[in-house]
């Protein structure tokens, strides 16, 4: 009598098969969290340029400062034709939050976070602070910065990126 073992028994081959579906659903799971964290800092990094636009704008513009002061812009897309000054600053600052640098085909804008807004809030007389509200794709920490509260829901996904503008007011000796 020869006891010889040939080839693999039915357990050894499910056993690895249960190790290697496994391994593959987190996979699956890691390239899922993967795009959710590439689309948040997307997100993070287009309302960091939106705040330095309007920074920008509100530095060329300084006679007019108290004008920029406002909340929730963006809303809604708005014609730009025949305004000037900081009409036309505001008007461009809230078509680029609602996202009018890219549309697509059906004439959806997408250029720019879900539910954008900006606020800029007058601290001292030199002093603005300018933000950019969005909602995010995941439970995290409750913004400091009171734009667009309770505008997404839970504020847990509100998420903010905010500058300090501090803008010399010169003037002749």
């Amino acid at each position: 009598m020869r006891n010889q073992q040939s080839g693999f028994t039915m357990i050894e081959i499910l056993v690895t098969i249960g190790i290697l579906v496994v391994g593959l659903l987190g996979l699956a799971a890691l390239q899922t969290l993967t795009t959710v964290a590439e689309l948040e800092a997307y997100q993070r990094s287009q309302a960091v340029v939106l705040v330095r636009d309007m920074a920008d704008r509100m530095t060329g513009n300084k006679l007019q400062l108290n004008s920029y002061v406002g909340d929730d812009y963006g809303l809604t897309y708005i014609p730009c034709a025949g305004k000037v000054g900081y009409d036309l600053d505001l008007c461009e600052w809230g078509n680029q939050l609602n996202g009018a640098s890219e549309v697509t085909g059906g004439g959806k804008n997408v250029g720019t976070m879900i539910g954008a807004r900006g606020c800029v809030v007058k601290m001292d007389a030199q002093t603005y602070m300018i933000t950019v509200a969005w909602q995010g794709l995941s439970a995290g920490g409750i913004p400091k910065e009171g734009c667009g509260a309770g505008a997404f829901g839970d504020d847990r996904q509100r998420r903010t990126v905010s500058t300090v503008v501090r803008l010399a007011l010169l003037s002749a000796p």
